[in-house]
């Protein structure tokens, strides 16, 4: 393996030097063993994290019971946002910390110590703001309380992130992300689906118990108290047992970034005319999905599906949301991943005619209170469905963030992409619920009382009158309407432009722009960062690379020969991973992937003893 000793033209400092001997882990194959510990800490922090999100996806599960207005579960939806809008502060937590405490513990100790406060506190107090009997729900606090949680998990997941990387050894961070979608899908499954199984007492009493009780095993409250206990000796035991090792090698360009310029670079990508366009979309192709995927359950709950059936749904769900990723990821990894996400987006829509039949139908299927078997196999093969189409649009464009992300702000760009795309269907999910009793039509029962129950006021008249206020035109059926409609519109249009998105070069998406002209400078050119030297750029010297690299890996007796053998260019702050072929000199770039180190240097000095002209390295 050749190696760099390359100082002060090529912008490594002596600092630097020691990361390259970390670099020759990274082609080494996975190999857990002095990692187990890391990685079962890492798998227990995005558990953690994942409690709140599971609580915050159960709670209006109890609220409907309780008669609160679709209006007040659209406020109470707000606890979602933070996860879809954390890119907003996400450059402090990753600029302002303290060197002697470590960069991501000085935030991950603070914000989960909140976190268990938060739910000892919550604990306490619950029950009263959820109300019951005569006493209505007190939504403001539990939007509060609960997007205060939301915030800290999100928090916490930037933190846990970052930690990630340097946690585990080079040839181990693979792992990372595996750690976190099973830590937090387990730690969401707990805290929603067990939660709601286990508080439930018709659950308890027909599968857990010999003898019934009025209650569930757990209470809301225990629940919140065991996991704030948790998070609080848990998190003393990493302030006090675990060190972190300071980050020592650069990963990501923007990490060496300063507040100001990280936000300054977000500015700079939302410029670009083709994220202009990619906004416009990611903001919109929802709308079409937000009555089924925010309003249905709802009503399914108000026709009589008891919820905890409602949260086990997702048990048999589990293998096929593992399973689907892996199938369609071999149709989305050409140019055109978006073909898929058009492909499927019809038939998504069609579920929400669908969904909204299932509401529909729902009472008439379940009779005296119990819902028949026949009518939950119809739930799980019409859930299965939904989530088919959900996973090839989920997929598809998180293949297309990823191929037109700038490699040299890959990070930063992603993620920007990744919170649109959540702002997408988080503001539609909230407007629809907020609109359902807009577009629902009410009559009371008693006809002497001449009032639509449109208030307060008036449904307190009819009840007074003896009468009830009934539905005579729902408006989740309003919505679904236009929402199908809306959905089929925007593929009209939203069809050409994503096409058009898929054909547009490299260069229209970089925000670090590149000037590629023969004899001239082709620097880099980094506004935030300086300028990397000259031969980053320059394609003739990389076509002069392809050609003395075969005869330096002769040399070398590199098992690979002459045929096909990998070689990284190790510039300021990149790595350039290049596939060198005899013939065709075929070229495959990807960022952050390290094989071999080379010495550039001593290729300028072979190139000039070959016959070629000198090559300036700046």
């Amino acid at each position: 393996m050749m190696s760099v000793r390359r100082r002060g033209t090529d912008g490594l400092e002596d600092g630097e030097m020691d990361h390259l001997n970390d670099a020759q882990t990274a082609r080494e194959p996975s190999n857990t063993k002095g990692d187990e510990k890391n990685i079962a800490i890492l798998f227990f922090l995005y558990l953690l994290q994942g409690i709140p999100l599971g609580l915050s996806a159960a709670i209006p599960m109890y609220l409907q019971n309780r008669g609160v207005s679709y209006r007040q579960q659209a406020e109470f939806s707000l606890v979602h946002w933070p996860f879809s809008m954390k890119l907003l502060w996400a450059p402090i937590v990753d600029s302002v910390y303290s060197p002697s405490f470590g960069r991501r513990k000085s935030w991950l100790i603070p914000t989960q110590y909140l976190i268990g406060l938060f739910m000892l506190y919550l604990s306490g107090n619950v029950e009263g703001w959820l109300g019951g009997g005569d006493v209505a729900p007190n939504i403001g606090v539990l939007t509060f309380c609960f997007f205060g949680l939301s915030f800290l998990a999100a928090t916490q997941d930037i933190a846990v992130d970052g930690w990630a990387l340097t946690m585990l050894k080079r040839c181990n961070v693979g792992h990372a992300s595996t750690c976190n979608s099973v830590g937090q899908t387990a730690g969401y499954f707990l805290g929603y689906v067990v939660f709601v199984g286990l508080e439930s007492a018709e659950f308890c009493n027909t599968y857990l118990r010999s003898t019934p009780a009025d209650t569930g095993i757990i209470t809301l409250p225990g629940f919140l108290y065991f996991w704030g206990v948790v998070f609080l000796v848990t998190t003393t035991l990493v302030a006090l047992f675990k060190t972190e090792r300071p980050c020592d090698h650069p990963s990501h360009p923007e990490q060496e970034m300063g507040i100001m310029q990280t936000y300054h670079l977000l500015w700079k990508i939302i410029q670009l005319p083709s994220i202009r366009t990619t906004v416009l979309i990611l903001l919109t192709c929802k709308i079409g999905f937000s009555a089924c995927d925010s309003v249905s359950s709802l009503k399914l709950i108000d026709a009589g599906v008891p919820k905890e059936k409602l949260a086990l749904l997702a048990v048999p769900m589990v293998p096929l949301q593992i399973i689907l990723p892996l199938v369609i990821s071999k149709y989305t990894a050409g140019p055109k991943p978006m073909d898929i996400y058009l492909k499927a987006y019809p038939y998504r829509l069609l579920f929400g005619v669908v969904a909204a039949f299932l509401v529909w139908v729902t009472p008439f299927l379940i009779s005296g209170g119990v819902v028949p078997l026949y009518y939950y196999v119809l739930l799980i093969v019409s859930y299965a469905f939904h989530q088919v189409t959900l996973y090839c649009m989920f997929v598809a464009v998180m293949a297309f963030f990823a191929r037109v992300s700038d490699p040299a702000v890959g990070g930063t760009y992603m993620t920007l992409l990744n919170t649109l795309s959540n702002l997408g269907g988080n503001w539609p999910s909230t407007l629809a619920l907020w609109l359902v009793d807009s577009f629902t039509y009410r009559t009371c029962s008693v006809a002497s009382v001449d009032n639509d129950c449109s208030s307060a006021d008036e449904t307190q008249a009819c009840v007074e009158a003896g009468g009830t206020c009934n539905i005579s035109l729902d408006g989740f059926y309003i919505e679904s309407l236009f929402c199908f409609i809306f959905g089929w519109l925007w593929l009209s249009w939203g069809r050409n432009k994503v096409k058009e998105l898929q054909r547009k070069p490299d260069k229209d998406w970089q925000v670090v722009k590149r000037r590629n002209s023969r004899g001239s400078s082709t620097a880099l050119m980094w506004r935030e960062n300086g300028k990397p030297p000259n031969w980053y750029s320059n394609p003739d010297l990389w076509q002069l690379l392809f050609e003395i690299l075969i005869i330096r890996v002769k040399c070398q007796g590199h098992p690979g020969g002459a045929d096909h053998t990998t070689v990284d260019v190790y510039t300021t702050r990149h790595w350039k991973e290049t596939t060198l072929q005899t013939r065709g000199c075929e070229k495959n770039i990807l960022p952050f992937k390290v094989f071999a180190v080379l010495d550039l240097k001593c290729v300028v000095s072979e190139l000039q003893t070959s016959g070629h002209a000198p090559l300036e390295l700046r």
